[in-house]
């Protein structure tokens, strides 16, 4: 295995342990729907970070892995409450 693809599978690993932090940490009854869109939506945002190997080619894996989880997590944040909001508007 390669080294960035070591690096996304880490990336994945993070949203997935972030989202599912996140949904342990809520209010919400967790169901199977919620669990596994909670972490589709975390693991996605996350690998958002491996666009920075493309600007800084030469980036190392941890601060690869610490932009993953960062915007793993805030991604997150925006696109649920983006959901929350238009689903609100078409009700």
């Amino acid at each position: 295995m390669q080294e960035h693809e070591k690096t996304l599978y880490t990336l994945l690993a993070i949203g997935c342990l972030g989202a599912l932090g996140k949904m342990l940490d809520g209010n919400d009854p967790i169901t199977p729907r919620l669990f596994f869109s909670r972490v589709i939506i975390g693991s996605l945002t996350s690998t958002a970070a491996g666009a920075v190997l493309l600007q800084v080619p030469g980036a190392s894996p941890l601060t690869i892995i610490g932009l993953g989880a960062a915007l793993g997590i805030g991604g997150h944040q925006a696109l649920e409450i983006w959901l929350r909001r238009k689903n609100k508007d078409s009700e």
